[in-house]
């Protein structure tokens, strides 16, 4: 078990979906971490220190694509794994829980789930929930993102 947080990018993660870094202080949660997992965030130097990549660096490893529909077809492919998870699994738990505190005042800060909405909007996709039962439609919507002009 590691403390979530551990790593640089698990704060990124936390801060998307719009917890707050207090209430997620004290959460442990079994993560594993893959190289392949990781391949996009930060990288250890030769003198142990973390890097951000080089933009040389993530063009190679995208195959230069559109960076930006790229990160939404990620993000696209990523929701469809959450949604299919068991409620059981911390990810889901994490993905719908609910804060207990009032949000703070002013306009709401984008959430990571309604960035993924606004761009299935943008798709004219509805009844989502349905296709990401079924992979092979799932696996086209994800596909058709790395090619859409709204995007």
């Amino acid at each position: 078990m590691e403390q979530l947080g551990s790593h640089p990018t698990d704060f990124h993660y936390i801060w998307y979906l719009g917890i707050s870094r207090k209430s997620v202080e004290n959460i442990q949660v079994p993560l594993k971490y893959n190289k392949n997992n990781r391949r996009f965030g930060p990288t250890k130097d030769v003198n142990g220190l973390w890097r951000i990549k080089t933009n040389e660096e993530l063009d190679e490893l995208i195959k230069r694509t559109n960076i930006i529909r790229f990160i939404k077809s990620q993000r696209l492919k990523w929701l469809g794994h959450v949604e299919s998870m068991p409620n059981e699994r911390e990810v889901t738990r994490i993905y719908t829980w609910k804060p207990l505190a009032p949000r703070p005042k002013g306009r709401p800060k984008n959430r990571w789930e309604d960035d993924v909405r606004m761009d299935l909007q943008k798709m004219k996709i509805k009844n989502w929930k349905r296709s990401v039962l079924d992979r092979d439609s799932w696996r086209t919507i994800v596909e058709r993102t790395e090619t859409h002009e709204e995007l």
